[in-house]
């Protein structure tokens, strides 16, 4: 792969599986030095497993425990990453996770949780990136831009999805977030975007594709008849964080084998 990100430094939120581990893996072969954010202890073996592949590759990768949730942690998250690596170009901001309920059985711990994590993760991520961005300005022997923010929204920003509340909440969030703030600050030459992912095969929707009935029911949703991969997103990701995209600010870009396009339409509903 060309490294199209070569002496960039990127945080990868939420990247010790699924499409963190996948956007950490391509970004890392895109040059960048990557910075593998998981959330627990308990998730330090898997977080350590993608650095390992990243350097078994010949990149360059840490891992890093943060709850993006903690202002306090996602402060130092970003301070001890600046004092390692100089800088930080990239934040993909990927950690998010569901506490599905019925609305009326949906308890008020559910819901904060869901748009703790999902929602103000992303702000306070986001905030520290753009301090360092502010701080650093364009530097042209790394990128066009100071600084690129790539939101991980859902394509339920704007589908909504019973017994999901919170989480669709979220993701509506994110969505008006990421464009207030790259409204804000794209005279600075700092691009922000998201990528909405449909059905990825990932752990956290695997009741969704387990068995060959529930699989064969989702594709119902999905024109293109396949469940999206992890990998599928990371390309997306590499693009967005590169000077490919220069001129690409303030979007969400839909990853979703067409599930946006109301497949229950196809036959004239």
């Amino acid at each position: 792969m060309e490294k199209k990100l070569e002496n960039q430094v990127a945080i990868i939120t939420g990247a010790s599986s699924g499409i963190g581990e996948a956007c950490a893996k391509g970004l890392a072969e895109a040059g960048a030095s990557v910075v593998v954010n998981y959330p627990v202890p308990a998730a330090k073996p898997m977080a350590d497993d993608v650095v390992n592949a990243i350097t078994s590759a010949g990149n360059t990768a840490i891992s890093y425990q943060c709850d993006v949730s903690k202002e306090d942690e996602v402060i130092k998250m970003f301070t001890d990453t600046i004092a390692k690596f100089g800088t930080v170009d990239i934040l993909i901001n990927n950690a998010g996770l569901q506490r599905d309920s019925p609305f009326v059985d949906m308890s008020l711990e559910k819901w904060n949780y869901v748009l703790s994590v999902n929602l103000t993760g992303q702000f306070l991520c986001a905030r520290e990136a753009i301090r360092e961005f502010l701080k650093r300005g364009v530097d042209e022997k790394r990128s066009k831009a100071a600084g690129k923010i790539i939101c991980m929204s859902s394509v339920h920003e704007v589908i909504p999805w019973a017994g999901h509340a919170n989480y669709a909440a979220s993701k509506g969030g994110i969505m008006l977030m990421m464009k207030t703030i790259a409204q804000e600050y794209a005279f600075k030459k700092i691009r922000i975007n998201s990528i909405a992912p449909g059905a990825i095969q990932t752990p956290i929707n695997k009741d969704a594709w387990d068995t060959s009935a529930h699989l064969q029911n989702l594709l119902k949703l999905i024109p293109e008849k396949r469940i999206g991969q992890p990998e599928d997103i990371a390309k997306a990701a590499v693009w967005l964080a590169s000077d490919d995209s220069d001129y690409v600010n303030g979007t969400t870009l839909f990853v979703d084998g067409g599930m946006t396009l109301y497949p229950g339409f196809v036959d004239n509903g």
